[in-house]
This record gives C-alpha cells, structure tokens and sequence, in this order.
C-alpha cells in the first residue's frame, strides 16, 4: 500500500498453499485501493481463478498477451487505445495464479508496459512495469508452466522464478526459498518421471466388494437418518474425475431415499406461441436465466 500511496512502483510475490487465505488478501487489497478512489486490475493465470476476483479477467484476455509466446514477444495493447488509458490510470495490478504462467508471458508484459506507460521525461522506462505496483501470488508445488514435450528441467527454466524479473520481486525469502528449492528438488531429481505417492491408510477402501457403497457410507455415516439437515450435505462431498463418474454416484444416492422420484423439466428456449414485447431478442436470454424465470413461476 506504502507502494502504491507514493506512486514509487514495485513488485511483489505473496506465496500461500490453497486454502489460506489468498483470495481475501485480493478482495482486501482491492477495497483499499478502491475507497481512496485508485484503480486497480484484478487478473488471473486461469478463466476459474479470474471468476474469484472482483472484476476478475485472464491476463490473456486483459493485456493481450499472445497464445504463443517467444523470448522477444509483445503484447498488443497499443493497438488499443483504451486499454492503455487503463493501464496508465491503474495504481495496482494482482496476477493470481502466476506460477503456472511461463516465464515469457511476464517480460512480454514487462517489455510492453515500459513502452505504453510514459511520463514528461519518460523514467518509467527504466523501471520494471513501467514502474506499475504488481502484486503476484500463488503456490509454486502446484502447477507449474506446461512445456510441450518439455523435460523437467525445461520446466524450471520456464518458471517465474527463472526470469530476470524475479530477482526484482519481494518475498518473504525464507518461506519461499525453502519451498521453491524442494519444488525443484523433485523436478529436477534424478528419476524416470514416475514416483510412488503414499496414501494414508484411513483414506483407503480396502478388500471390498462394493467400494462405492463403502465410500458413501465413509463420507456420508447415517444418511437416511440426517438426511433431512441441510448443514449435513453442506460440510461434505465426494469429488470424482469425471462426468459419468459423478452420474453413478449420484444414481446410487437416489436409489438410496426413500419415496418416488419426481423429474423437472426446464426450458431451453421460448415458447413461439408466447406473447412478447416489441423489440424483444431471444438470443438475450440464455437457458440459466430461462431455467430461473421457471424456478420463479
């Protein structure tokens, strides 16, 4: 915030596993700039992380990062002129999600935005960013950048942390020292790519005849008697890989309730025969909110 306050630029990592507490660092961020009347840009690696931010958008989509990236690639943000009024104007960027971005992305954007951001005698040039406050985040034991073909080492050096741009970044060093060095320590190892991944044994089903039923009965104890509490089903899931997956467990459940099975059926377009208003386009209105006007009748 001291950052940002006094317009010097910089940038920072902030490194957290899943689940502690990223994502309201961001919203917290965002509120503060936002009540001192700043602008800030929220952006993401991925479509699914952007949708957790405040006017979140992919960094592809927001500074026109190319899908094939090269060591000397630009954005194209010059070629449009609202965009860089945007980008002049904003006090700070947060790029979740940024371990899983190859390296190029970053100092594209670094090489791109020195160029776009200008003042009367043009420092901005010397400073990364075009001296622009960025915050990144993420956890680099997740996914890390996908290299076509690519062996572990190319991996790494397709990294963050192998541009020059992190050398320039903040970080509590000694948490994300230790962590890096032990994530390069696996990828780098000396393996043949495959590893043994240990399983506690509470986790496992063991000589069944029916794991699934053995896996329900595990997550859901005394479903018939509770299945009534809607706090119930709120503290419990059972996550499966695929569609068809999710399809059996979710036909095993319903064999499982007592009472007839009742079937609802939504609409997925207008009905013709319907009066409407003039001027009304149909193509305004997708199957969700045509789903929600019956859910309200």
């Amino acid at each position: 915030m001291e950052a940002v306050d006094q317009k010097r630029g910089g940038i920072f990592f902030v490194y957290g596993y899943g689940g502690t507490g990223k994502t309201f660092l961001w919203k917290t961020l965002s509120a503060s700039i936002r009540s001192k009347r700043k602008i800030f840009l929220n952006v993401a690696s991925s479509g699914i992380a952007s949708l957790l931010l405040e006017g979140g958008r992919t960094v592809h989509s927001r500074f026109l990062i190319p899908i094939n990236l090269t060591e000397d690639s630009t954005c194209s943000i010059k070629r449009n002129p609202d965009i860089c009024n945007l980008i002049n104007q904003t006090d700070l960027i947060i790029w979740d999600e940024a371990p899983m971005i190859h390296k190029h992305a970053f100092e594209a954007l670094d090489r791109t935005l020195k160029d776009v951001i200008k003042d009367g005698n043009r420092s901005n040039c010397e400073h990364p960013f075009g001296g622009k406050v960025i915050v990144f985040g993420g956890d680099f034991r997740q996914i890390l950048p996908v290299v076509q073909n690519g062996s572990r080492s190319d991996i790494v050096n397709a990294s963050l942390s192998s541009s020059h741009i992190w050398t320039q970044c903040k970080t509590p060093l000694d948490l994300l020292n230790g962590c890096w060095s032990s994530a390069k320590e696996n990828l780098v190892g000396e393996n043949d790519g495959n590893a043994i991944i240990e399983i506690p044994d509470d986790l496992l089903i063991l000589d069944s005849s029916d794991p699934l039923a053995d896996l329900i009965d595990f997550v859901y104890p005394s479903l018939l008697e509770k299945c009534n509490d809607i706090s119930y089903f709120q503290e419990r899931a059972i996550l499966a890989p695929l569609n068809e997956v999710v399809e059996e467990i979710n036909d095993r459940f319903l064999s499982m309730f007592p009472g007839e099975e009742v079937e609802y059926l939504s609409s997925d377009s207008l009905d013709n025969s319907e009066s409407v208003g003039p001027g009304f386009d149909q193509a305004l209105h997708s199957p969700d909110f045509l789903n929600g006007l019956k859910i309200s009748e």
